[in-house]
C-alpha cells in the first residue's frame, strides 16, 4: 500500500530526547517498510527515517503551538490531494477536519491523549475516519468515537539490551509532572533504601510542581539526576536499573517507556491507572503497587523484585510489544479504511451523526 504518514511537527522522527509519539511513528515506519508498504513520512526536516521524506520545517519546533501544528498538517494534506496515496495517518487531530477539504482518501488518526471533553466532542463530527486507541482503557473512556480499534503501541526489540545482573538502584524516566509521580518514586526509594536515577524535564505548566515537590528531592542523597535523556542513554539505564518506578497518578493512555523497561528486562513497578493492567502482568513484568509504602517494599534490596526473570520479562515484552506486531495490526485497519472507503464512495458528513 502508498501510506502517507503525518507526524507531529514539534519533534524529529524519532526523538533525539524527550517525545514518545514520535518514537512510535519512527518504529511503526520501519515495521510498515518491512512488510513492503511504500511510506512517506511527514515530519521535521531533521528526521531519520529509510522512508521517502517530506518536511515543511527544517528542524523540530518546540514547544508545541497550535498553528504550527496547522501550517504543518495543512501542507502535508495539500501535498498528499495532488499525489496517489492508499491511505494516509495522522498523529494531529487538526487532520480530521483538513480531510472534509481532500479527495475521499481513508483517513487514520491515532488518539495520543487521555480523553478530554472537547476533543471528544470534536471526534462526533468525524464518523468516516478510522480511529485508532492505544489501550482498551483509553478506548473505553472515549466518548467521541463511533468506530476505534485498540493497537497497543510497539517498539524495536533489537534496540533495547538485558541483563541477568542489574545494578543496585531503580530509575524514574518520565517528564516532571505531577500525574506522573516522580516525588513518590523519590520518596519510595528512600523508604527502601536504595538510589534512583531519575530522568526527566519539566514542561512550562509544571514549573511550580517542579519548583516545591521536585527540586528539592534531587539534591538528596540517594538521588542522582540526568536530565533528559536519550534513547542513548535511556538504554544502557534501563539495562542496569533493577526496577523503573512509575508511580502515576491519572489514567495513563499508554506507558510507552514500561514497555522500554520490559524489552530491557527490567521490571516496572507502578499503580493500577489508566492502561497499567493491559501492560504490566503482576509478578511476571512487574508489580501494581497500592501505595508508595508498597511500592518501597517492593523494591528493596533481596526483595520481590529482585526475584523476577529479567529474561522472562524481555521475552514476554517481545511477543507483546515489538514493532512488527504493531505494524501488522495497522495494516489491518488500512486495508479496512480503503475497502470501506471503496464501497461508501466519499462519506464524508460535516455534522455530528
Amino acid at each position: 500500500m502508498r501510506i502517507a504518514m503525518i507526524s507531529t511537527p514539534f519533534l524529529s522522527v524519532p526523538p533525539r530526547t524527550y517525545g514518545g509519539t514520535e518514537l512510535v511513528v519512527y518504529d511503526l515506519v520501519e515495521g510498515l517498510l518491512a512488510r513492503d508498504h511504500e511510506v512517506t513520512l511527514f515530519a521535521t526536516g531533521d528526521s531519520r527515517t529509510h522512508a521517502r521524506q517530506h518536511a515543511l520545517y527544517p528542524t523540530a519546533q518546540w514547544p508545541p503551538s497550535p498553528l504550527t501544528d496547522l501550517n504543518h498538517v495543512s501542507w502535508a494534506m495539500n501535498r498528499v490531494a495532488h499525489a496517489e496515496y492508499d491511505v494516509v495517518h495522522a498523529h494531529s487531530a487538526v487532520a480530521l477536519s483538513l480531510g472534509r477539504l481532500m479527495p475521499p482518501i481513508p483517513l487514520v488518526y491515532t488518539l495520543h491523549h487521555t480523553r478530554d471533553r472537547e476533543m471528544s466532542d470534536y471526534y462526533c463530527y468525524f464518523p468516516e475516519v478510522e480511529f485508532v486507541a492505544i489501550s482498551r482503557d483509553q478506548s473505553r473512556r472515549e466518548t467521541g468515537v463511533r468506530r476505534c480499534t485498540v493497537i497497543h503501541h510497539g517498539l524495536d526489540p533489537a534496540r533495547y539490551r538485558w541483563t541477568e545482573q542489574p545494578d543496585t538502584y531503580v530509575c524514574f524516566v518520565a517528564r516532571f509532572a505531577p500525574v506522573k509521580g516522580v516525588h513518590t518514586a523519590i520518596d519510595a526509594a528512600a523508604l527502601a533504601g536504595v538510589p534512583i536515577r531519575v530522568a526527566g524535564e519539566v514542561h512550562p505548566p509544571d514549573r511550580d510542581y517542579f519548583n516545591q515537590q521536585v527540586e528539592p528531592r534531587l539534591g538528596l542523597e540517594h538521588v542522582t539526576f540526568l536530565g533528559c535523556i536519550g534513547t542513548d542513554r535511556k538504554v544502557p539505564l534501563l539495562q542496569r536499573a533493577r526496577a523503573l518506578l512509575a508511580p502515576i497518578d491519572w489514567d495513563e493512555p499508554f506507558g510507552l517507556t514500561f514497555i522500554e523497561a520490559m524489552l530491557s528486562g527490567c521490571p516496572v513497578v507502578t499503580f493500577r491507572r489508566g492502561s497499567v493492567p493491559e501492560l504490566i502482568e503482576h509478578g511476571v513484568t512487574g508489580f501494581i503497587a497500592r501505595s508508595p509504602e508498597e511500592m518501597a517494599h517492593l523494591i528493596r534490596p533481596g526483595g520481590p523484585v529482585d526475584g523476577l526473570d529479567r529474561q522472562r520479562i524481555r521475552a514476554h515484552a517481545v511477543r507483546r510489544f515489538s514493532r512488527e506486531r504493531m505494524a501488522a495490526e495497522y495494516e489491518r485497519v488500512y486495508q479496512a479504511a480503503t475497502a470501506r472507503t471503496e464501497s461508501a464512495g466519499d462519506p464524508r458528513p460535516i455534522t455530528a451523526a
